[in-house]
């Protein structure tokens, strides 16, 4: 049973720049999921928020954090530029292995669209770091260095979202660790539809509860 979670504002210093970020810290717990949101969001994600609630229920610390600057969102490409979204969650992750309050915590990632690349690859590099991946209609496919994610890792896709699921069935086959393709049935990419990110939050909840 979850007790009180802590939730608080944070600025995170990256590349000489204060990113914003939200975290949330339930009593007792022991280890924190860091969110890589899509092209497009950030930390005020209503539904990576929502996923983040549901993570709290089971005791998981959260990280919501600004990958881009509001500037460097207005430039498109930025939000697939997959190289500059792996080393901030990877800046991030060493900030997080900085503070007090995490010390010894395991370690996840949850990725969304553009995001899910960036955390696949930031896995990659961090293989003895980094304990569980969970995508949620993300784009696998344009991290470059599948065969090398040794973090047990979950896709979850949108069951009317047919060419994601293509790019994830591929992506899955390069991943090198334990995987998992999960397809909600009736939700399109945002999951927008009733039920259907409950679906996925029950989903990622589950995974990082077993690996995280």
């Amino acid at each position: 049973m979850a007790g009180h979670t802590a939730r608080r504002d944070v600025e995170i210093p990256i590349d000489k720049t204060g990113h914003a970020g939200i975290l949330r810290i339930p009593g007792g717990a022991s280890s924190v999921v860091l969110f890589a949101h899509g092209s497009g969001s950030s930390r005020l994600s209503t539904r990576n928020n929502y996923v983040a609630d549901v993570l709290a229920e089971a005791n998981i610390a959260t990280l919501l954090f600004d990958l881009l600057t509001e500037v460097e969102d207005r430039i498109y490409e930025n939000r697939f530029n997959i190289d500059l979204l792996t080393r901030r969650l990877a800046a991030a992750t060493d900030w997080i292995a900085a503070q007090p309050d995490f010390r010894g915590f395991g370690v996840g990632y949850f990725g969304a669209s553009t995001g899910a690349a960036a955390a696949l690859a930031a896995a990659a590099d961090r293989a003895q770091d980094i304990r569980s991946v969970v995508s949620r209609g993300g784009r696998p496919d344009l991290c470059d260095r599948l065969p090398l994610v040794k973090a047990p890792t979950l896709l979850i896709v949108g069951g009317l979202d047919d060419i994601v699921i293509e790019l994830n069935r591929t992506a899955l086959a390069r991943i090198g660790g334990i995987k998992e393709l999960r397809i909600v049935e009736g939700a399109t990419h945002l999951f927008e539809e009733p039920g259907t990110l409950e679906e996925a939050a029950r989903l990622a909840r589950q995974w990082f509860e077993r690996y995280l």
